[in-house]
């Protein structure tokens, strides 16, 4: 079964599709099957779980005649909604049929994220398939300004979530890690998030200084450092944040390792500009760590891209490699951890710029006593 375009105004994901035809054309691909449904979404705006996309190089804008979008009865309704100017195949075998219709050519496929029995399944309907791994995830290292207006708004709901949580006194001696992260969740759905970036990091005292810790029963105490580690997701796009708080009274050292790490991070921050070595921005907040004798307890890279996934290129850290791209979205996240003690990490999720980084995580990054 078959569903024909619609015509509408050019939308953002056409625009992506001719931006993806570009590299095609120079790699001497005919088509390519997408089957990462990340990918799919990008290029259509399709939120199904079961569907596949061929993109053929010979399209241009406004007639797309060869390529082809492929979902399930479960989607008939909403294909003919997200992708109105596509045709769509109603299939249960999305990415065979798509094969099928693909002709002859060299047709790449995402090899990255494809299944040995995938590709001998394919081999034998499109015999000329053509590793092409990350072409797409290399299209949305650069974020287009409705992709930021997202990022923006997942940043602003996770702000307001976490403002509102210490207002109505959410972080305090005597609660767990695990009740504090749980209200925080909760408060960001509140404030319109469509789903959370990933299980919010509540670390207390000790805890703080496990980068990556799982909230647990934990009871918050006087005089913890407690780290929170959040974000939000709006229309499929994520924000990343982390605060460090002092519950009571902040004690000669904390206050030490927190104005280090603020420096640290102002550093990383002030390095973002478009051209620059991801490894070079990496030192521009290690360098400060290290020069105050602690190198050896930043015990993580500076930072990631953040999008349609909550960890995207490009890598920040020593051994990243590339550049940054104006309108990258990244975040810079130093962090100085004391085994056994506490720690410190701030980040912030920010947008490359010509003109200088947009900060999307607005809220205040001094010391603040709870």
């Amino acid at each position: 079964m078959s569903i024909d375009p619609v015509t509408r105004p050019t939308a953002p994901t056409a625009t992506r599709r001719e931006r993806l035809r570009v590299l095609l054309r120079e790699r001497g691909l005919d088509a390519l099957l997408v089957t990462d449904l990340l990918n799919v979404r990008y290029l259509t705006g399709f939120t199904g779980s079961n569907a596949a996309l061929l993109v053929s190089a010979a399209d241009t804008p406004g007639t797309e005649d060869r390529t082809v979008i492929a979902t399930d009865g479960r989607y008939l309704v909403q294909v003919a909604e997200q992708v109105p100017d596509l045709r769509a195949e109603i299939t249960r075998a999305c990415a065979p049929v798509l094969l099928e219709q693909s002709g002859a050519g060299a047709i790449g496929f995402e090899s990255h994220a494809v299944t040995v029995d995938q590709h001998a399944t394919w081999t034998g309907v499109a015999p000329a398939l053509v590793r092409a791994p990350r072409l797409v995830e290399g299209l949305r290292e650069v974020k287009d300004e409705s992709e930021i207006d997202l990022l923006r708004r997942a940043c602003a709901v996770a702000d307001a979530a976490l403002a509102d949580l210490i207002a109505r006194g959410g972080l305090r001696p005597g609660r767990t890690e695990t009740e504090v992260g749980r209200d925080l969740e909760w408060l960001m759905f509140e404030r319109g998030a469509d789903g959370i970036s990933f299980e919010t990091i509540v670390a207390a005292g000790p805890n703080s200084a496990v980068p990556h810790h799982r909230p647990t029963a934990a009871v918050l105490r006087s005089g913890d450092f407690v780290k929170i580690d959040f974000g939000a997701q709006v229309g499929g796009y994520h924000s990343d944040m982390t605060r460090t708080y002092v519950l009571g009274t902040a004690a000669d050292w904390q206050r030490d390792v927190y104005d280090l790490v603020a420096r640290a991070q102002a550093a990383g921050r002030a390095a973002l500009t478009p051209g620059a070595e991801v490894a070079s921005v990496d030192a521009a907040a290690r360098t400060v760590i290290d020069d105050a004798g602690h190198g050896e307890l930043f015990l993580h890279g500076l930072g990631h891209g953040v999008g349609l996934e909550i960890h995207e290129a490009p890598g920040i850290g020593a051994l990243g490699t590339g550049t940054l791209l104006a309108g990258a979205v990244v975040t810079v996240e130093p962090g100085v951890y004391f085994s056994g003690r506490g720690g410190v990490r701030i980040e912030d999720t920010l947008v490359v710029r010509d003109q200088g980084p947009e900060l999307l995580t607005l809220t205040g990054k001094d010391l603040t006593i709870v």
